[in-house]
């Protein structure tokens, strides 16, 4: 009767442990404003160290959550202002593995850092939108004029 107990507490611990991480999912994708997409957030093995997570748009970041996760902080933030894409390509290796077909992988650069992101493609077209509607002032725009003041008249 004892080990009946402990395997009914356990299933009703994993069952708590799986709501609330679905629950957390949905709390942050019922705001709006958010993909799916996965970050390498390590490179050490070739194709591998992706983490799945979600994408949450909040003005001028894009905040990472990963997935599986209970943490309501984001994992990584990307500032528009300082993030700017490199290059594109196709999974290759052992990310065929990890990832749907048809996402893409973004290799991007925020100030001196390097970092891979993977969406889909259909999501790609909205991300890269998104980064170039930034305001003025951003890397590469034309700096603002300088506003010319009136004198005042002397009588």
């Amino acid at each position: 009767m004892r080990v009946l107990e402990i395997i009914g507490i356990c299933v009703v611990a994993l069952l708590v442990v799986l709501l609330a991480i679905f629950l957390r999912r949905r709390l942050l994708m019922a705001g709006g404003g958010t993909i799916r997409l996965q970050v390498r957030v390590s490179t050490m093995v070739p194709g591998r160290g992706w983490s799945s997570g979600i994408g949450q748009f909040v003005g001028d970041e894009l905040r990472f959550h990963r997935m599986f996760s209970f943490g309501v902080r984001p994992k990584r933030v990307l500032n528009r202002r300082t993030l700017a894409v490199g290059c594109r390509r196709l999974p290759a290796g052992p990310e065929r593995l990890t990832m749907p077909g048809h996402w893409v992988i973004l290799l991007c650069t925020t100030g001196r850092n390097e970092l891979e992101i993977a969406m889909a493609e259909s999501t790609v077209t909205g991300f890269l939108s998104w980064l170039e509607a930034g305001p003025p002032g951003q890397p590469g725009s034309v700096a603002p004029r300088p506003t010319i003041t009136p004198r005042p008249v002397e009588r």
